[in-house]
């Protein structure tokens, strides 16, 4: 199981450890079906030391939704860093996107279950600061798509088209696979990856 560590949380937060737990119930019986209570059984602590780190399910929620939209980002950045031309990091690009472990297809899942979260302002600052961070990702995730197939078509390797329509029918191409796919399912996540990396290259590169 991959847990979630971010730099503020000191050794002996339990902040990390709620978090891999909500992305357990969530992932496994939904967010609304999701009782705070449970969260907290899996962590072995009471429900009141939870407002402690989140003062809601919700806000723990959007903060799921802002490490995997950064764990994203971050896995693209490495993954093309060094590719040898266009055709190679958008291969790469899409190799890394499904080179992920069961909690971090758990993760991908609830963020594209509850994207429109990111699109109403909330009452709470804590909960508010977390959707404008998570918001502002998105927008970073999708540039980084974009960059990439307009880098592409500057040098040749990519036909002349509307680089941004054509990043984000690719990127809701993969993502899109989270909404139907399942570890324990008969398809390996390879089988799938290599579907879809063969597709985008035809969608892109054609």
């Amino acid at each position: 199981m991959t847990r979630i560590v971010e730099p503020e949380a000191g050794p002996r937060s339990k902040r990390a450890a709620i978090l891999t737990a909500a992305v357990d119930c969530f992932g496994e019986t939904g967010f609304e079906a999701t009782k705070w209570s449970t969260v907290a059984e899996r962590v072995g602590i009471g429900q009141t030391a939870l407002y402690h780190y989140f003062e809601s399910k919700t806000h723990c929620l959007l903060t799921i939704m802002r490490v995997e939209l950064q764990r994203s980002h971050d896995r693209f950045v490495e993954a093309t860093k060094d590719a040898a031309d266009p055709v190679e990091a958008l291969r790469a690009a899409v190799r890394a996107a499904y080179d992920v472990s069961p909690q971090e297809v758990l993760q991908m899942r609830i963020l594209q279950n509850h994207m429109d979260l990111l699109s109403g302002s909330r009452r709470s600052k804590r909960e508010e600061d977390e959707r404008v961070a998570a918001r502002q990702l998105v927008q970073v995730v999708e540039r980084d798509w974009t960059n990439l197939l307009v880098k592409g078509m500057s040098q040749g390797s990519f036909p002349l088209r509307d680089a941004q329509l054509l990043g984000s029918s690719v990127l809701g191409l993969i993502v899109s696979v989270w909404r139907w796919y399942r570890p324990s399912g008969p398809t390996p996540l390879s089988e799938v990856s290599e579907l879809i990396e063969g597709a985008c290259v035809r969608m892109v590169a054609s």
